[in-house]
């Protein structure tokens, strides 16, 4: 049987803007408007609008909100100040990544958690689950939040006259309760795209008005899920379903910095992250760089270039618009993941010299 697709508050504004749209874990969500790389670079120059309405969200409220989510959660919740954000994860009792999330402080006893579309039905549940023996109430506030992402340099000038709020002074994951173009929001200064952004969470019905208000500037474009992906990979930023997995520890994904090993209260797969943590991962996540024309894309084999031997698999790869070539993230053996090692990738039948590099790809300038 087929599963219903479900729509966004803008999808009538998506549709008038002639975006091509997919689906994407059972939305409809616009892919792209005039073009990937148009898009892309307008990130990069001037600045990108996305509907981002598809993430989920959940609420944690009550006296021991911030206790069940360092239970739940690999980082330490209850240490956020109020009006900050963290990037963290939630595990299995094995370590494997679950998701990974972003927890907003909303208050002394509240909390936002930003799960991804494609796991926010498991995260609620999980969380749900976790808490129970805490005197908090988890709420899977998905349908309450319309999510608009403004990224990129000219970012801050477009929403300063949209808001009484002095962006000026909102900090890197912070956020604040304020208004937009009249309409109630929690602005966040957040994104995916390696740029200077906001996004900003409010109510469905007022998303059009706040999309509008945002379009309104000369300075940026509608932008869809395309662009999103190749601004995310020049940036470095995992993907879950790719750089990470149920299969992975945050460790393997050389991101153990969010696991708090060392906040004082027992959290779900800690036994299995403190193990992990002194280990050698077999394999450590890389970046590669080409001069083909060919991209390496996800699932390709990277080989010894000398006798053709895996050594490793392609997690993303694209286009660089920014950079000009090709480039890649890759999982490949520990001992070959030296920068400025030369590797090749197995392009459909093709054996392309690649050249392992740190990430991220791209850095912006300030």
């Amino acid at each position: 049987m087929g599963t219903d697709i479900r729509h966004t508050p803008l999808h009538d504004v998506h549709t008038r803007l002639g975006a091509k749209f997919t689906d994407f874990a059972g939305w409809q969500m616009p892919l792209r408007y005039t073009g990937d790389v148009a898009e892309h670079t307008a990130v990069r120059s001037c600045a990108g609008l996305f509907d981002l309405t598809h993430m989920g969200e959940i609420v944690l409220s009550g006296p021991q909100a911030g206790q069940a989510l360092d239970y739940a959660l690999v980082g330490h919740a209850s240490a956020i100040g109020v009006g900050r954000a963290r990037y963290t994860m939630i595990c299995a009792d094995d370590g494997g990544i679950l998701d990974d999330l972003i927890v907003y402080r909303t208050g002394e006893q509240e909390y936002l958690v930003v799960a991804n579309a494609s796991n926010a039905a498991l995260v609620a549940g999980e969380l749900v689950d976790r808490a129970e023996d805490f005197d908090t109430e988890v709420r899977d506030a998905s349908a309450d939040y319309a999510l608009i992402a403004v990224q990129g340099p000219k970012a801050t000038g477009i929403l300063a006259p949209l808001t009484p709020t002095d962006l000026a002074t909102v900090k890197y994951y912070a956020s604040y309760p304020t208004t937009v173009a009249g309409r109630p929001a929690l602005l966040a200064r957040t994104g995916y795209t390696g740029e200077d952004g906001f996004e900003l969470f409010v109510a469905p019905g007022d998303a059009e008005a706040v999309w509008a208000a945002v379009a309104a500037s000369d300075d940026i474009i509608p932008c869809g899920l395309s662009c999103r992906d190749t601004l995310r990979l020049e940036a470095g930023m995992p993907l879950y379903g790719n750089e990470l997995t149920a299969e992975l520890t945050p460790y393997a994904a050389g991101l153990g910095r969010v696991v708090k090993l060392d906040k004082p209260s027992d959290f779900v797969g800690r036994a299995a992250l403190a193990k992990a943590s002194a280990e050698t991962p077999a394999r450590k996540l890389v970046g590669l760089v080409t001069e083909s024309r060919r991209s390496p894309r996800h699932g390709y084999p990277v080989v010894d270039p000398a006798d053709g031997a895996r050594i490793g698999e392609i997690t993303s790869g694209a286009p660089s618009p920014t950079l000009g070539h090709p480039v890649a993230m890759a999982y490949v053996d520990a001992d070959r993941a030296v920068p400025g090692s030369a590797l090749a990738v197995d392009i459909r039948g093709t054996i392309t010299p690649v050249d392992v590099v740190e990430l991220p790809f791209y850095r912006r300038s300030s």
